[in-house]
């Protein structure tokens, strides 16, 4: 998750185009200390987050193994990561769905 983050956001890029836009933070100069600011405030966000997510795949393995479960129970942490992933992104699309044909009378 943290390095998917580093890798997919460039604060570099951001900046720019909060500068382009007129877009700012307010008590950062634009350009560089803005992009430093977005990495800094970036690297906070990701790195309690990617520890809280590696702690929620692992768990289940440590619980299972304690109390003995074991190999009965077929999903890990990484799967029950991913069905509750995917469950959300439905009910989000259905939503979306559902708006969609409520505003289709102002399309027209």
């Amino acid at each position: 998750c943290y390095f998917y983050v580093s890798i997919t956001f460039n604060p570099v890029d951001v900046a720019d185009n909060m500068k382009k836009f007129g877009g700012f933070i307010p008590g950062i100069r634009a350009g560089r200390p803005t992009a430093e600011y977005l990495d800094y405030v970036l690297t906070r966000l990701t790195a309690p987050g990617s520890l809280y997510l590696g702690l929620i795949a692992v768990l289940p393995v440590f619980a299972f193994g304690y109390l003995g479960v074991g190999a009965d129970f077929i999903f890990g942490g990484t799967s029950l990561l991913i069905i509750v992933g995917v469950g959300l992104d439905t009910v989000k699309q259905i939503e979306a769905q559902l708006q969609q044909r409520n505003y289709e009378g102002f399309l027209r």
